[in-house]
């Protein structure tokens, strides 16, 4: 992760958006001690949630191909 200064922040913005978009953390310094007080981190795609096969009793069936292999999580 890459530290930088709120002054170094302030006048490289642009470039750090671009960073920041190509996938890169970033932590705001502050102070001498240079304590830090935020983090710039990419988007992280959210995770669809998982279907019930349950709503779809008696009108749908399911079936594994035999070279098919699930395990208890992916159920």
């Amino acid at each position: 992760m890459k530290e930088m200064t709120v002054g170094e922040f302030k006048t490289h913005f642009s470039e750090v958006v671009e960073q920041v978009k190509a996938g890169e953390e970033i932590a705001v310094t502050y102070g001498k001690k240079k304590q830090v007080v935020g983090y710039f981190l990419p988007d992280m795609p959210k995770a669809k949630p998982m279907r019930r096969l349950g709503l779809l009793e008696g009108k749908a069936s399911f079936a594994f191909g035999l070279d098919e292999k699930m395990t208890v999580k992916d159920f």
